[in-house]
């Protein structure tokens, strides 16, 4: 009887034979022909390198440094001590699309914050590589080697071709082990709610991905690319079969923008907007729409006010593509140009209209000056933090919460784990955006399980 995992190994190799194609060919094992993925691999390895950064890192002070006595005991100057500061390593994975230029498409989480960057190609040749631009929204960077030769690009698919049932390989660098080959299928497409504050349209494979397969390949079985390996889905750090990345349509057009002009410069309807769901639409008394996104506010002379589209108004599709949520929205303009022309369908009254808008550019948010607020003055269990709204205006997380200005020491705050620049995005499961809604969240709670950003870490936290 045959394996299942032969049986698709088998599958695979008749499927590409069938089609012409240079993918799971047949091997000769003493009298047999056994599929292989071995000349696929060969051909694609060598465009797949091992991504190692640098960084320095503000280590935690000593809390004796701020003991007026143990500083005069040892003569140490009185004032404020300087920050410690440690090297950190980190490790990733990259692909090569440009060999000529020598342009290597990454995870911006790869490389975010780094001091130094060398990239390690299937060789083991070693080059210094620069960061020519990131983007945090989408989660790519580029970067780019120089003086490299003999360098081999990777071949660059469709994305909106792949089908959920397709195989797929991925390969990259997991745990430090260089050019890890696993494979998989597409489980599905289209994922969303990774990422909370990311614009996200994920491919999912169950092909093994790791921590260290980062930026690394997704590819068919022509050995084009068609996803750069990001997340996992996972409790104990390690694979269970749930991964994802990040189309390559996604990523290329994220990269054209970063090598045209060092940034994404990306598209803005100017609309505040919400989901439309059924009882929304009882609500407003309609029943040909029961879905997509709800125009709650428009900007002030933005390209949705100068397209026609009012308050009230129900976005159902852009360029054909169906919106169900606020959250398509959101991802469908973000990840198109400024400048772009989009076509709208919206319903208004229970009618279906067409409108067309060109995009703005998306400005980055302005800081603003935060206002503290004792925390002992919302929950006896934050006493000894200081907490102020956080509108967005830091990395890596740039979306809102409270942020923690700074913890006293053997405070309940303190015993309970919370560190300064935490940002508190959930308290019992409820979004909390400012100081105010925190108030509200924790209101009559005895028992607060507090989700916060932690740099680039989601932790929970419960506090009694």
């Amino acid at each position: 009887m045959i394996r299942s995992t032969s049986a698709a190994l088998l599958l695979a190799g008749l499927l590409s034979l069938s089609a012409g194609l240079p993918a799971a060919l047949p091997a000769q094992v003493g009298d047999q022909e056994v599929p292989t993925l071995a000349p696929l691999i060969a051909e694609v390895s060598p465009t797949v390198v091992s991504i190692a950064t640098r960084a320095t890192v503000t280590a935690p002070a000593n809390p004796l440094m701020d003991d007026p006595f143990f500083r005069r005991f040892f003569g140490l100057p009185e004032g404020q001590m300087p920050e410690r500061r440690r090297q950190v390593q980190s490790a990733g994975s990259g692909v090569i699309v440009d060999a000529e230029r020598g342009y290597i498409l990454t995870n911006h989480h790869v490389i975010d914050r780094a001091d130094q960057i060398e990239i390690v190609l299937n060789d083991n040749r070693r080059f210094e590589a620069t960061v020519i631009g990131s983007d945090p929204g989408t989660d790519i960077a580029v970067l780019r080697v120089e003086n490299a030769p003999r360098l081999t690009e990777i071949r660059l698919g469709d994305s909106d071709q792949v089908r959920v049932g397709d195989f797929a390989v991925a390969i990259g660098n997991p745990f430090g082990l260089q050019h890890t080959v696993t494979s998989g299928i597409i489980s599905a497409l289209g994922r969303t709610g990774i990422s909370r504050d990311g614009y996200e349209d994920f491919i999912q494979t169950d092909a093994s991905i790791n921590p260290g397969n980062s930026g690394g390949a997704l590819i068919n079985l022509r050995g084009e690319l068609i996803g750069i390996n990001s997340a996992i889905l996972s409790r104990s750090g390690g694979n269970i079969g749930i991964g994802f990345a990040i189309p390559v349509n996604i990523a290329k057009s994220i990269m054209a923008q970063i090598i045209e002009f060092g940034e994404v410069r990306r598209g803005l309807l100017g609309v505040s907007i919400s989901d439309f769901t059924e009882e929304t639409a009882r609500a407003f008394g309609v029943e040909s729409v029961t879905e997509g996104a709800l125009v709650q506010e428009l900007v002030a002379g933005s390209p949705a006010e100068k397209a026609g589209i009012e308050v009230g108004d129900v976005i159902v599709q852009v360029d054909g593509q169906r919106i169900r949520n606020a959250s398509e929205l959101r991802n469908s303009i973000g990840l198109k140009r400024s400048g772009d022309r989009v076509r709208i369908e919206l319903v208004r009254n229970g009618q279906r209209r067409r409108v067309n808008a060109t995009l703005d550019q998306a400005s980055a948010p302005q800081a603003e000056a935060a206002v503290e607020v004792p925390a002992e003055e919302i929950h006896p269990g934050l006493s000894g933090a200081t907490l102020a709204d956080y509108t967005g205006t830091g990395q890596p997380y740039t979306g809102q919460g409270v942020i923690i200005e700074s913890v006293a020491e053997r405070s309940p705050a303190g015993f309970a784990g919370l560190r300064a620049n935490d940002i508190i995005v959930q308290v019992n499961r409820v979004r909390v955006r400012n100081t105010e809604e925190l108030r509200a969240a924790t209101a009559d709670q005895d028992v607060l399980v507090i989700t916060a950003r932690r740099g680039t870490r989601m932790i929970v936290l419960q506090i009694r």
